[in-house]
């Protein structure tokens, strides 16, 4: 009859890494119940990142109303000077 061979020490060692694996996720899961019952209630509170802003059309950035001021003000100038706009002239 065959003799089986003790566990190696390599076959502990992996034994052993896979137990403290496991007491490592236990520990994360014991600090994320933790840090989840610590945390503020947020049912019925508005969500931070949407709350200024209001339904329906949204104003103009700054940046986009100056260029669009700019436009209307050129157009406006060639109007008065009796000329086509820019657009208008390449057609």
């Amino acid at each position: 009859m065959a003799q089986r061979g003790r566990p190696t020490l390599q076959k502990r060692q992996k034994e052993r890494a896979r137990v403290e694996r496991q007491k490592d996720r236990e520990s994360r899961k014991e600090a994320a119940k933790e840090r989840r019952a610590n945390a503020p209630d947020r049912s019925g509170a508005l969500d931070p990142d949407i709350a200024h802003i209001s339904p329906g059309p949204q104003p103009m950035p700054d940046w986009q109303a100056e260029v669009f001021a700019e436009a209307e003000a050129e157009a406006e100038a060639e109007a008065e000077a009796g000329q086509q706009p820019k657009d208008l002239q390449d057609a």
